[in-house]
């Protein structure tokens, strides 16, 4: 901002002591000594009500509201987010953009997330961090969510619907760029591994768990358990530990030695086992020791 102040139209040397004096020249100089503290006057205003300041003026309240302005060229250090908590809650949740673009929140039930405030122009991003309460609470995402949501743990695609295998701390950072018409998400504190080391015993009646590759299991009468729709290139071990009884009846989603629906394996002894993979949609059979599919 350029200054209108000009503190060379004002006369220091005037009046002259001594002699006497011209009254234009007082005219003169009061005539703009007032322009000059109106011109002063209106830019402390204009810096009162535009500047970004460290703190409050006196008798203000600060704000540094940017307005949506833009901010270039910065080199920023030591930045932080302000946190929202959101509570203890079940149902519908809502996140709103506008009160922090870091929100938290610990489950009393089922969750189901909506978003709200999304500018419609520019990208942004919040980050939710779940606390789950107990692993039959489960998190919904709305349909917007549709970029990278296969990609999360547990997720049914089907439902945006996560179940979890424990409790804990969960975090997801969701980015669009259309005011949330179409919104991305990733899993921010655990990135899924559709092979990886981890194996989890699997009980009877039990949804198989599409956060582990492997499911192992001891039988000592006839048992069931179910394994879900996955996501594509995921890789599932199933094992029999032992077995004194009965056999282990998995039912499978989306079953690829079936034409549609839903296929059976039947493990029938000790050492019996089989790799499934989820390509196209479907489970396949990839490898097989002993266990009768239909």
């Amino acid at each position: 901002m350029t200054s209108n102040i000009n503190p060379n139209n004002i006369n220091g040397a005037y009046p002259v002591a001594g002699q006497d004096n011209n009254s234009q020249g007082f005219r003169d100089n009061f005539t703009n000594t007032g322009t000059n503290f109106q011109y002063a006057a209106n830019e402390i205003t204009d810096l009162q009500n535009n500047a970004v300041l460290k703190s409050a003026l006196v008798g203000t309240t600060l704000n540094n509201n940017m307005g949506g302005s833009q901010l270039s060229n910065a080199v920023l250090l030591d930045m932080s987010q302000v946190v929202l908590s959101l509570g203890t809650v079940s149902g519908t949740t809502v996140i709103n953009y506008a009160f922090g673009s870091y929100q938290t929140l610990t489950t009393n039930g089922a969750v189901v997330l909506a978003f709200t405030n999304f500018p419609a122009t520019t990208a942004a991003s919040v980050v939710v961090q779940v606390t789950v309460a107990n692993p039959i609470h489960t998190l919904r995402f709305p349909t917007a969510v549709s970029v990278n949501a296969q990609g999360i743990c547990g997720i049914n695609a089907s439902t945006n619907t996560i179940s979890f295998d424990a409790t804990g701390v969960y975090s997801f950072e969701f980015v669009t760029s259309n005011g949330g018409t179409t919104i991305a998400v990733n899993e921010v504190n655990k990135q899924f591994q559709p092979l990886n080391s981890s194996s989890a015993l699997l009980s009877d009646t039990a949804a198989a768990s599409l956060n582990v590759s492997a499911n192992y299991f001891d039988v000592v009468a006839p048992s069931t358990a179910t394994l879900a729709a996955g996501v594509s290139g995921q890789v599932k071990v199933f094992a029999t530990n032992s077995q004194s009884g009965g056999n282990m009846v998995i039912t499978v989603a989306n079953a690829g030695w079936k034409t549609s629906g839903s296929g059976t394996i039947t493990f029938g002894a000790i050492g019996q086992a089989c790799t499934l993979q989820y390509i196209n949609n479907k489970w396949f059979c990839i490898g097989n020791n002993g266990t009768v599919f239909a």
